[in-house]
């Protein structure tokens, strides 16, 4: 089954053009990457899928429906943003109960027990009764995993989880999700970690000015890119 696709997408932020005719289908249990220089459409595409942008013309159909709150059940489609974005007066655990309390009216015990099981997942169970301003940048991004997969999604986003970390804290981050990847976790990941792309990905996607340039396996886009576009950005990046 799909769990999402894409039918000749537009998206325009006033004159700029950030989507232009995408066609994509992503299967559940896929791990598609999405990569491409800045300003590329990357993160606009993925916030389309789960609302955060409305696309101007075309259609997006999640998990066989139309992508609208109406169609999609509170948390199936989760999201893991660049900056965390957790609650600076909240502690880890209460970042993490917010939404299964408020949204999948979860008691406060289950949604606690829920919490802490999430929080064992990501490696980071010691850590719930502390503030998010005290923990270290790769543990605050696993945080923000654990808080999505407390809302038990089918669908995760990553809008470059590692950018704003450390180079020592980027893999804490990636081995989490490469256990979802193993684990048959629906993925789309905007990140520029190719070594993540080529050990998990089932399909790599290369965009450039709102297009979707190239989209093969992490073998073909690595070893054989069909487009000149693509083999210069990776060239640039794997040579960085």
């Amino acid at each position: 089954m799909n769990a999402v696709v894409f039918d000749n997408v537009d998206k325009w932020f006033g004159e700029f053009q950030a989507l232009n005719g995408i066609n994509l289908n992503v299967k559940q249990g896929e791990i598609v990457v999405i990569c491409g220089p800045s300003g590329s459409g990357k993160s606009t595409l993925i916030r389309c899928v789960n609302g955060l942008e409305q696309h101007n013309s075309g259609a997006i159909t999640v998990l066989g429906h139309p992508n609208n709150a109406k169609n999609i059940a509170p948390g199936q489609v989760g999201m893991v943003f660049q900056h965390f974005n957790l609650f600076p007066h909240l502690t880890v655990l209460e970042n993490l109960t917010l939404a299964p309390i408020r949204t999948l009216k979860l008691s406060k015990a289950a949604a606690n027990e829920r919490g802490l099981e999430m929080l064992a997942r990501v490696k980071i169970a010691d850590q719930a009764h502390k503030y998010p301003s005290q923990l270290s940048g790769g543990q605050q991004q696993r945080v923000a995993i654990a808080r999505s997969l407390c809302m038990k999604p089918t669908i995760l986003l990553f809008d470059e989880p590692t950018s704003a970390l450390d180079p020592e804290m980027i893999s804490e981050v990636l081995n989490v999700m490469i256990e979802l990847a193993e684990e048959g976790m629906t993925m789309l990941c905007v990140t520029h970690e190719m070594g993540f792309a080529k050990r998990v990905a089932d399909k790599v996607v290369f965009m450039d000015e709102g297009r979707i340039i190239e989209l093969a396996s992490p073998s073909t886009i690595f070893d054989a890119p069909a487009h000149p576009r693509t083999k210069a950005f990776l060239d640039k990046i794997l040579n960085h």
